[in-house]
């Protein structure tokens, strides 16, 4: 049993008893365990999800890390079948030297499959791929009333579309069995350029996403006046020789939590000016790793702790494509006045592919995701303000990344909710859902 747990933002600190579970077969007798005691509970895989959405309400949690090992392989077809406990990471180790890859992957590779699933997470290559849910065939779902269900697009159809972006609240996903995608190299031919402001990101955007499966830009979010949303656009794709090789990044780490956060409006505005001047001003090719292309802030462990004892939240919203160029103008220099944010804040254009997920957070248009360190004044100045913007825009907020989100904007931003909760399993709650379901 396990008592510190908490989600990578630390905030809210709601700190979650582990319950670990080493066998597949375990998880229905140690969930009535739970449940019987507590009240309810919640399926906990490695704690990559930022706010209160991979919190149990009750606060004791049913621990799947553990649920490590792999079922089945098709290297031929590229199909491959594990437990909801299995890393991308651990995924990528067996897969790449076989000559594949994820079809779609977060920017971390310390997610779990399980979360992944319950996220519907998205990468650098949403207008190619769409969302993680697209490339599940199948999931095992242990239901604390119907128990085991086997979901796909074939069966059990209702409860597949629930569990992708379910935020684990359909039942507990036990495997998972998931198509990759054929690579040539595990290198990556990449393109970057600096751009001025936020007009010209656009510009880059419409010329260069076309060209590269793989497309994201960091942003500055000190930059003001003309130069609102300056920052460096980064395109890519697979090379088509140079072997498969599983890289093994040399990690530095952040040892220990201080009191307070190390990101503020000084640090902030000189590492941004930095970072913004190293890029280059002309394009630029050059041939890299997978891990330094889509996992940058792996190679330091620990990284959250960077924002102190109080935790840090991210904000990450989607605008329409229709209202995206104008919102996104809005919300940068918001931030900017507000003198904090992020060291790494990044902006993509999402494509239209639909996700078979009910509550699928990207869609047609532009997402935006920067860090704050919390204070006890952020959600009622910094984010009303943004929240103002996403809303007018028509835009939504990502419950993986939330920690604030009122019931009213969930609500519109996720009209699907409703359906979601009447197929929810009736033990598992998290504070999030509790939250903005009322």
């Amino acid at each position: 049993m396990t008592s510190n747990l908490l989600s990578w933002g630390a905030y809210p600190r709601l700190q979650q008893v582990g319950h670990e579970c080493r066998w597949r077969a375990d998880i229905p007798s140690l969930l009535e365990s739970i449940v019987s005691e507590h009240g309810s509970s919640l399926a906990f895989g490695n704690g990559r999800s930022y706010g209160d959405s991979c919190l149990a309400a009750s606060n004791h949690v049913l621990h799947l890390r553990s649920l490590d090992k792999f079922i089945a392989a098709d290297w031929t077809a590229g199909v491959l079948i594990a437990e909801a406990g299995v890393s991308l990471q651990e995924v990528l180790n067996v897969a790449i030297p076989h000559g594949w890859f994820l079809a779609v992957t977060p920017g971390t590779k310390f997610v779990t499959l399980g979360g992944a699933v319950a996220n519907d997470v998205h990468g650098k290559n949403h207008h190619i791929q769409g969302t993680f849910g697209r490339h599940v065939r199948r999931l095992g779902l242990v239901r604390s009333d119907l128990g085991r269900l086997i979901c796909s697009p074939d069966a059990n159809t209702e409860f597949f579309a629930a569990t992708i972006g379910g935020l684990g609240l359909t039942g507990v996903i036990e495997w998972v069995e998931i198509q990759l995608v054929r690579i040539a190299s595990s290198r990556v031919e990449t393109v970057m350029q600096r751009f001025g402001n936020l007009n010209e990101f656009f510009a880059l955007s419409s010329e260069l996403d076309r060209c590269n499966d793989y497309c994201v830009a960091w942003v500055d979010c000190t930059a003001k006046g003309k130069e609102v949303g300056r920052g460096v656009y980064i395109g890519g794709n697979f090379a088509t020789e140079g072997g498969w090789k599983v890289e093994t990044q040399r990690r530095a780490t952040v040892p220990v939590t201080p009191p307070f956060s190390l990101v503020n409006s000084v640090t902030l505005r000189a590492f941004n000016e930095v970072y913004w001047r190293k890029h280059p001003k002309l394009r630029t090719k050059v041939s890299v790793g997978y891990e330094p292309f889509f996992y940058p802030l792996d190679g330091i462990l620990h990284w959250n702790r960077i924002y102190g004892r109080s935790g840090f939240q991210q904000y990450q919203c989607l605008i329409p494509e229709e209202s995206a160029e104008t919102a996104m103008q809005y919300l940068l220099s918001a931030v900017a006045q507000c003198g904090t944010g992020s060291f790494l804040a990044v902006i993509k254009r999402c494509g239209g592919l639909a996700s078979p997920g009910l509550l699928s957070f990207p869609k047609a248009g532009t997402t935006l995701a920067l860090d704050f360190p919390h204070n006890s004044e952020l959600e009622n100045t910094v984010f009303a303000r943004l929240d103002s913007i996403v809303r007018e825009a028509g835009g939504r907020l990502y419950p993986a990344k939330d920690a604030h989100m009122s019931p009213t904007d969930f609500q519109q931003g996720y009209p699907a909710w409703r359906e979601l909760e009447a197929l929810r399993d009736p033990v598992l709650l998290s504070h999030f859902w509790r939250r903005v379901s009322s």
